[in-house]
């Protein structure tokens, strides 16, 4: 596994709207252990393959429950309301409070294709709407309400 190069805001990519993954193999399976090592080398809960210059869907998570992998993740349902601080690898020392639903539900893959749901609450659900702002082309600093 390798680490990769996070890539920091300015950079065109990371408002580019990543492309549907379409064949799962073993450079997917690369890409998604490689960008893991990334975020947890960057001290991150969240990495998406575009923060890493790669223009697929699929992000991995981490808020200290276990690595979390999603391929093609959609947002399916919303639940109430947070706001809290974010920060972002690729917006470095920048933090804000950002409102975001308190649950979601995610429909995705797995790294073999095999369709999954994952739900999300409170920290969860913050960190599966941001990384799939990232797949989408958005910033979380765009949506600060109060930055910090």
């Amino acid at each position: 596994m390798a680490l990769r190069t996070i890539r920091k805001k300015g950079d065109d990519i990371l408002y580019k709207k990543s492309k549907e993954v379409k064949i799962f193999d073993e450079k997917l399976a690369q890409l998604l252990d490689d960008m893991y090592d990334t975020m947890k080398n960057a001290d991150g809960v969240g990495l998406a393959a575009v923060q890493v210059g790669v223009l697929k869907r699929c992000l991995v998570i981490d808020i200290g429950e276990g690595r979390i992998e999603l391929v093609n993740p959609v947002i399916t349902e919303r639940e109430g309301e947070q706001t809290g601080q974010e920060g972002c690898l690729s917006v470095p020392d920048v933090w804000g409070d950002v409102k975001r639903p308190k649950k979601v539900k995610v429909s995705a893959f797995d790294r073999k294709g095999k369709s999954i749901i994952q739900e999300g609450e409170d920290l969860l659900a913050v960190a599966l709407c941001h990384e799939i702002d990232h797949l989408n082309g958005e910033l979380f600093d765009d949506k600060i309400i109060e930055k910090q």
